[in-house]
Order: C-alpha cells, then structure tokens, then sequence
C-alpha cells in the first residue's frame, strides 16, 4: 500500500500531538504515525512550567488543563543526612509563575481531542527513509506493515532512541549515569497534604512528589546506576521496583515512603536517563531537505528541571510558526522554514540539556563537604535565578489561519 501526505509526524506522544494541533491551528492538516496500538499514555504525570503554559495558550488548549489542575504553592527541599530545609518560593500562586503538576494522559487527549480521527494512524512504526537528492522530492517512509508513505515534510517525533535524528546524523543519547523511578499513588480517601512540592536528598539519591489533586501524587525518585544491577530492574515488575525503592529510600522522611507504598502499579515505570550532548546540536545539521525533527528525538534531557514535555510544547509552536509564514510567503513549504526553526531552537535546546544535567549533578553530587556547600548554600538559595530563564521563555504565537476547510479540501502544498 502506498500514501501521499503532505506533512507526517513520526511519534504520537506529546511532541508528536502539539506539533499535529499546530499546524492544523494555521490550516495545515499532517498524518501522525503511532507505533502503539492506541494513544500512548504510558507516564504518570509531568510539571508543566510558564513556558509551557504558553505554548498551550498558543495551541488553544491550556482551558482544558487549567479548569482541573492548581499551581503548586512552593517547595520544600529536606536534606536527610543533617534534616536542614530549603523553601523555595514561587513569585506567585497562578500558573504564569508556579509550576502545575498534570497527568500526562490528561495532556495527551487535551492534545488528541483537538485532531480529527484520522490525523492519528496507529499501529504504525517507521522502518525506514528514503530520499531523492534534489530539493522538492519527497521522503518515501517505510513502514514495518510494509506500508510506503510518500511525505513532502518529515517531522521526527519518535523520542529517545529516534529513527529520524539517526538518520539526520544526531548522535545517540548517552547514560547520564542515573536511573529514575516514577509513579502514581492514590489515596481514596484523600491524602490530606497541602498543595506543595516536597523533595528530599541523601547524597546521590533524590526523591520527592507533588499532589495532583486531592487524592493522587506525583512521586519520583532518582539515583547513581549500578552497572548490571539497575539495568536487569528496568525489567522487573512493579512490585519490585516498588520495594527496591523503599529499601534505598530507607531513612528519607516517612510521608515520602508512605506515598510510594500507596503506588498504582500501573503506572510505576523504572527508566535510565538519557541525554544528547549539547554541542551535537550546536554543530549538527537538525534538518536535511524536508526532514527535521521535535521534542526527545531533537533533544533527550535529564527531568532535573521538569522541560521534557515543556520544550516539546514550544518545539510545536516554534515549528508551526516558521511553517506557516513560509506558506504565508512562499505559497508552499520550503527548507527555509525548517532551517529557521532549527536555528531558532538549537541554542535553546543545548541550554536545557545543559542546565538540566549540571541541576542534576549538583543535586545528586553525593555527601562530600565540597559538594553540601555547593547544594545547600549556592544551587537552592539560586535556584530561581538558574531556572528562571528557562522556564519563562515565550516561545511565540502561531501566524492567522492561512486556508479554509474548503480550500485544505481543494489544495495541496507544493
């Protein structure tokens, strides 16, 4: 079987939806390319930053989230090993300045909803590319169904371990030497915890949640990987990712343990964290012809500053953007939209990777009096002014609606 589309989007996960919503926001319809069997809401929740919050506002969506989601009010950072307490405060208590912790199901079908039926195919995992070596020709992408699809604009959405960023000649993500632990608890009841993150560290472990709501909790932990050990978990089931938690967890603050003894297995995940050195953006071509790519498959970043999803927002309306004024200008997509939306995020990205791995470092740079000092005295106490840049950032509005519904029916792009 072989399709022609205009623009496809391998990946349907957040970067994959945004930048689908996006473009169907200036009237540019895209085929989404799934690998699942359906929507892909595998995750427990996310925090979603000012930044983010923006690229929703662009996106015409931030209603849906903002109508069942409360900005966090602070928070708390306990150091286990001498019990001191680091406050940090939010210049406010609305999501402009404080960061919302959200499921990440919620913020997919936010997403999804707004996408026609069939903009989404599913069950459908990229093999391979081809391309013709003059300007103009389309992408031929191979499917594992044996399906061809022939795509005038690529746009690789497909995460961590991207066929598209390899094939652009991105180098693979390395180990940052960590591994996390994720999950979501529940309390029938309602846990009765006020509405503030709460993080703890014990040399290179650190651990914290966020209340979702009156009866769930976002909760993580994060630590140094032991060589064969950790690997052989990433494995194992729930259950014992759960209780090899608690034994390392021993001794942090008890709401902490009793938190992840309230986990809904189903969505405790164990993962190592990956991150794609910074200077290969900076010297790396992100694009070729009418390929390019978004959000983990552009840039794999430790969680340590909670941009993952948020960039990916951004990635979808900065894309969109230089799309939809060269269509405005030129009548058709060219590869100047996709150049000018590289430039536009190549810097950027190789900040939050950056920043993002160093957070982590000193965070979990272990017990030494050297590294105590660096944590307790300097990261926190400036931990705003390290941050800030980062999750304030505006990535921008998306140009007015270029075509019709009856035009989009009538009219390629060329």
């Amino acid at each position: 079987m072989e399709i022609e589309q205009d623009v496809v989007i391998i990946g349907g996960g957040i970067a994959g939806l945004a930048t689908a919503l996006a473009l169907k926001r200036i009237g540019i319809q895209s085929l989404v390319l799934e690998k699942s069997s359906d929507l892909r809401t595998t995750g427990a929740a996310l925090s979603l930053f000012p930044n983010a919050w923006l690229a929703l506002d662009a996106l015409g969506v931030s209603h849906k989230l903002t109508s069942i989601y409360t900005p966090l009010e602070r928070g708390y950072v306990t150091n286990v090993s001498n019990g001191t307490v680091q406050e940090v405060l939010y210049v406010g208590k609305d999501r402009n300045v404080s960061p919302t912790a959200v499921h990440r199901k919620a913020l997919l079908e936010a997403l999804s909803e707004e996408l026609p039926a069939h903009a989404i195919r599913y069950s459908s995992k990229l093999s391979s590319i081809e391309t013709v070596n003059h300007e103009g020709s389309p992408a031929v992408l191979h499917l594992e169904d044996g399906a061809i699809i022939k795509a005038k604009v690529v746009i690789g959405c497909d995460g961590v371990h991207s066929v598209v960023a390899r094939w652009l000649g991105l180098k693979d993500p390395i180990h940052s030497g960590r591994y996390a632990a994720r999950g979501l608890s529940v309390f029938p009841e309602g846990h009765g915890l006020k509405h503030v993150l709460q993080q703890s560290v014990n040399g290179s472990i650190r651990a914290g949640f966020a209340p979702l709501n009156d009866k769930e909790i976002y909760w993580f932990f994060a630590y140094k990987a032991t060589p064969n050990k950790d690997e052989n978990l990433t494995r194992a089931s729930p259950e014992a990712i759960v209780k090899s938690g608690l034994d390392m967890l021993a001794g942090f603050p008890s709401i902490l343990l009793d938190v992840v003894q309230h986990s809904d297995l189903a969505t405790v995940t164990l993962a190592p964290l990956m991150f794609r050195v910074p200077w290969d953006l900076l010297l790396k071509d992100m694009y070729k012809d009418n390929i390019t790519v978004a959000g983990d498959a552009m840039r794999p970043t430790t969680p340590d500053l909670g941009q993952g999803g948020c960039s990916s927002l951004e990635d979808a309306v900065v894309l969109a953007r230089h799309i939809g004024n060269s269509f405005i200008l030129n009548g058709k997509i060219d590869s100047r939209a996709l150049k000018g939306y590289v430039m536009e995020r190549r810097f950027r990205s190789s900040l939050v990777i950056t920043m993002s791995y160093l957070s982590g470092r000193v965070q979990q740079g272990g017990s030494g009096w050297f590294m105590k000092f660096l944590r307790d005295r300097v990261f926190y106490k400036f931990f705003g002014l390290l941050a800030g840049y980062i999750v304030n950032h505006n990535c921008g509005k998306l140009p007015g609606m270029l075509l019709t519904s009856a035009e989009r029916n009538t009219k390629k792009l060329e």
